[in-house]
C-alpha cells in the first residue's frame, strides 16, 4: 500500500477520534449496503432527510428519493485507508428531476471527496459524472454527455480506483477513464441522495452499494441488460 502523508494523518486522526482507529482505517474489508430501509445502512444509524419511500426493487425493496428534499447521511466511510477500490451501486434514476444530481457523496475529515452523479437531458436520457478529488489542487471528473442511457431502468454503475487511474462503468461497460492521485481517504461519512451540503437532489432509486478494496476488472464487476 501506498502510505501518502495523507494516509498517516487519517490513520492517526482515526485513532483519536470516535469515529474509528487506525485499526479500522485500513482493514480492507469487502462491504455491501443493501437498501431496504431508511433509519439504517449497513449497520449505522441514518439521519433521514425529507421522507424517503421504501418500494419495489430488483430482487426486493430499494428507497426512493423525491428529487425535491429527500436523502440519506450514513456516519461511515468504508474506503478509508484503502490504496484501491471498487464502488458499484445498482440505482434506477427517474425522469423529471434536476439536470444534475449526487446519488453518492463520500467525504473524508481532509476534504477529500468522492462523488457519483447523473446528468438528465430533459428528454428521457441521463448519463454518468463520477468524480475524484480533495476540494482543492485535485480535481478529475469523468462525464460525456453523448453516453446516454433510459431514465426509469435499473443500472449497475461502478467506479474504480487502481492507485493510479480512476474508470467508470455502467452495466459492465467501460466509459471513460483518466489518471489521478487520490486518497488514501479517512474516516469520513456518506450521503445518499444528496450532496452533503444538501444540494443537487437526486431523484430516483437506490437499492444497493458495494465497496471493495481492490479496482475490480470489467468482466467481475455487477451488470443488468439495458433493454
Amino acid at each position: 500500500m501506498r502510505l501518502s502523508p495523507h494516509f498517516l494523518l487519517a490513520a492517526l486522526v482515526g485513532s483519536l477520534t470516535p469515529e474509528g482507529n487506525a485499526a479500522e482505517v485500513s482493514n480492507g474489508r469487502e462491504t455491501r449496503w443493501v437498501l431496504e430501509q431508511t433509519a439504517e445502512v449497513g449497520g449505522h444509524a441514518t439521519t433521514v432527510l425529507g421522507r424517503p419511500r421504501i418500494a419495489a426493487g430488483p430482487d426486493g425493496a430499494a428507497v426512493f428519493f423525491d428529487g425535491k428534499a429527500d436523502g440519506l447521511l450514513v456516519p461511515d466511510n468504508p474506503l478509508a485507508g484503502w490504496a484501491q477500490f471498487t464502488i458499484e451501486v445498482l440505482f434506477q434514476p427517474a425522469e423529471g428531476g434536476l439536470a444534475e444530481q449526487r446519488f453518492v457523496h463520500i467525504q473524508d475529515g481532509a476534504a477529500w471527496r468522492v462523488m457519483i452523479e447523473t446528468r438528465l437531458n430533459g428528454k428521457g436520457g441521463w448519463w454518468l459524472d463520477t468524480f475524484l478529488g480533495n476540494g482543492r489542487n485535485i480535481k478529475q471528473p469523468l462525464i460525456d454527455p453523448s453516453r446516454v442511457h433510459p431514465s426509469g431502468r435499473w443500472s449497475w454503475v461502478a467506479l474504480t480506483y487502481d492507485g493510479q487511474r480512476m474508470t467508470h462503468f455502467i452495466n459492465g461497460a467501460k466509459e471513460l477513464s483518466a489518471e489521478v492521485a487520490f486518497g488514501p481517504m479517512g474516516p469520513g461519512k456518506i450521503s445518499l441522495g444528496v450532496r452533503q451540503n444538501k444540494v443537487y437532489w437526486f431523484k430516483g432509486g437506490i437499492r444497493e452499494i458495494r465497496f471493495l478494496p481492490r479496482a475490480l476488472p470489467a468482466a467481475e464487476l455487477q451488470r443488468l441488460a439495458e433493454n
